[in-house]
């Protein structure tokens, strides 16, 4: 499978996904509602939006949730997890072509989904759906990179998985986020957050990421053998604190 597909990259990793991939603080929404002026009753599309972690976030405030989804492992997932939420409505679409009427949204968000949009078609999907006045909030969960483990994590990466920084260039830097939102200021927040793992947790996290080895590849077993000489280090208990930095940028979002 082609690493940069953003359609099928995650088909096979769906079950860790799940498991083992991070949602979002609360303090997230409650930043939205005091300084964005986030609604209940405002209708929100979840580009990308996966197995729905960041939908549910938005379901649990009481909004209307539509997530847009081409995988359909992925989508399947969120349908299945979400199904509790009568206010949610799974969209197999894409990004930069959606169904929706213009004018009809009140927020858009995408949760580690940006980076593999098409970022002009995208816009001007964004514009057209969009209300006037309407938000767009685009967040990640990013390693804390300060912290010893994620150091020494960060490192293992880069030695074990060989297309971790074809992925990690896609993420774009706070300056092309402004750019994409201008002429509209861009608005940034950060929330701490966190997981614990014991060791099984912590490969699932790994394994959850489209640029990890697969069991069937020459170095996997290598691999395994230091992750758990990470985990060992770093661990208490038999617990790690996998610690994020959860990063905002929001704006509202002009044609």
């Amino acid at each position: 499978m082609d690493i940069l597909n953003s359609t099928a990259r995650f088909s096979d990793r769906v079950a860790d996904y799940v498991k083992y991939r991070p949602d979002y603080p609360t303090a997230l929404v409650d930043h939205l509602v005091v300084h964005c002026g986030l609604k209940p009753d405002h209708g929100v599309v979840d580009m990308g939006s996966g197995t729905g972690l960041l939908s549910q976030s938005f379901l649990q405030h009481g909004n209307r949730v539509y997530g847009v989804e081409p995988n359909a492992p992925m989508r399947a997932a969120a349908e299945d997890g979400l199904r509790a939420y009568g206010n949610f409505e799974s969209v197999a679409s894409q990004a930069e072509a959606t169904p929706f009427e213009a004018s009809s949204m009140d927020w858009i968000v995408a949760g580690q989904a940006f980076h593999w949009f098409d970022q002009r078609a995208a816009k001007l999907e964004f514009a057209r759906i969009l209300k006037p006045g309407g938000w767009v909030a685009l967040v990640w969960n990013s390693r804390l990179m300060s912290d010893p483990f994620h150091q020494a994590y960060e490192r293992f990466l880069w030695a074990y998985a060989p297309d971790y920084g074809l992925v990690k260039q896609r993420r774009p830097s706070a300056a092309a986020l402004a750019e994409f939102f201008a002429p509209a200021a861009m608005a940034m927040a950060e929330f701490d957050h966190h997981q614990m793992f014991d060791f099984e947790g912590l490969r699932g996290r790994l394994l959850s990421c489209s640029y990890a080895p697969k069991e069937d590849t020459a170095n996997y077993g290598v691999m395994m053998e230091q992750l758990r000489s990470l985990f060992d280090h770093h661990s208490h208990q038999n617990q790690l604190i996998f610690p994020y930095t959860t990063h905002l940028y929001c704006a509202q979002l002009t044609a």
